[in-house]
Parts: C-alpha cells; sequence; structure tokens
C-alpha cells in the first residue's frame, strides 16, 4: 500500500481561519464604533449654547406688560 492511495485528512482547516476572525473582529468593532457615535451625535451631542448676554438675560428677566381686561380694575 502506497502513501498516495491514502485518504486525505478530513480535518483540514480553513486557508487562514486568523485572517478571517480578525476582519470580522474589526468589522463588529468598527460597526459598535459607529453605532454608539450615532447615539452619542442624537441623544448627547451638546446643544447650542444659550445667549447670557446682559441684554438677554434682562430681557428675559424683565416683566411682561399686561393690559388689564375692562372686566377688573
Amino acid at each position: 500500500m502506497s502513501l498516495s492511495s491514502v485518504e486525505p485528512d478530513r480535518h483540514v482547516l480553513p486557508h487562514r481561519p486568523l485572517r478571517r476572525l480578525t476582519v470580522e473582529l474589526f468589522g463588529v468593532v468598527a460597526l459598535k464604533i459607529m453605532l454608539l457615535t450615532l447615539i452619542w451625535w442624537v441623544a448627547f451631542a451638546p446643544q447650542p449654547k444659550p445667549d447670557v448676554s446682559p441684554d438677554a438675560v434682562a430681557h428675559r428677566l424683565a416683566p411682561t406688560s399686561q393690559t388689564p381686561t375692562e372686566g377688573h380694575p
């Protein structure tokens, strides 16, 4: 019996399994980073700062001018 007639080994690993695993891992990590960035941008993104100039604050704190209605003195 020669060695060439022996059945080939059935437990041969696929070609470069570590490279495929690395690509999949980088893909999952990149997808998670993009998803977390999108959630941050939608929910926690910095809002525009309010106008805190003295004129704007005075305008906001000024009493509103209300005209009395005819039924009330």
